[in-house]
């Protein structure tokens, strides 16, 4: 692929900007040892719905946990909690976000203003789509002076849809006046791929900060990389075949 033709970048965040287990983890079992009420089998139970893996302490890739919204956790997670927490399924959504913001400790996986300053001297254009809610993502990156050097960002609240669906990629390019085939989408896993494929977008790039290994992601994404350092060596390249999602 030619990369002179891309003119802006959409970040994933949650494992693509910030590391994911670093930064979710510890907010993970916060929230669930809260729900369950000190409860430790359904505090487990909770985490284990969710995508955790305890034998190896990790996060299970596309899990709700590690690529779900909000909606998603509240989903896997309702019967397991007594009726009365969760009769107004938006006011438990509501308070899982509080406490997911309440408890993140989020870890960038390098110098976020230094990584977009240097992207943003190129001429690129800078978003973020994440299945974070908006106030979420601004309260994660905002320790981070990042958010001022954005030109978009959207949580799975903000109006456009949540992933695997377009809507964000869609919206990141309205915002910018960029067409789908000018951006590039850097992800962790399937649905920001996914995404990045419904939208027409010109590349989709995974790296490995996130709950994905290296060969699931290579069998969706057009390159793979450790991490989103790579966009600041001029060298990198994508195969000019594209992969197609399943």
């Amino acid at each position: 692929m030619d990369l002179t033709a891309i003119r802006g970048v959409l970040f994933d965040k949650d494992g693509t900007l910030l590391d994911y287990h670093a930064t979710w983890m510890p907010a993970n079992r916060a929230v669930a040892a809260h729900l369950s009420g000190g409860d430790a089998a359904l505090e487990r139970a909770l985490l284990v719905r969710g995508g955790w893996l305890p034998e190896v302490d990790r996060v299970a890739s596309g899990s709700p946990l590690a690529a779900g919204d909000l909606a998603d956790i509240v989903a896997v997670w309702g019967d397991l909690l007594p009726p009365e927490m969760t009769a107004d399924p938006d006011a438990l959504a509501a308070r899982i976000d509080a406490l997911f913001i309440a408890h993140c400790a989020p870890t960038p996986v390098c110098d976020l203003a230094a990584l977009f300053d240097a992207l943003k001297a190129r001429g690129l254009a800078l978003g973020v789509a994440t299945a974070d809610s908006e106030a979420g993502a601004r309260a994660s990156l905002g320790p981070f002076a990042a958010l001022e050097r954005l030109d978009f960002l959207a949580g799975y609240d903000s109006g456009h849809g949540s992933k695997p669906g377009p809507g964000q990629a869609v919206a990141f390019c309205a915002a910018t006046g960029l067409a789908p085939s000018e951006i590039l989408v850097v992800g962790d896993n399937a649905h920001d791929v996914a995404m990045a494929r419904a939208a027409g977008a010109g590349a989709a790039v995974g790296v490995l900060t996130g709950a994905s290994d290296r060969a699931a992601l290579e069998a969706l994404a057009d390159a793979v990389f450790e991490d989103v350092r790579f966009l600041l060596d001029r060298a990198w390249t994508i195969e000019p075949i594209r992969k197609t999602t399943p």
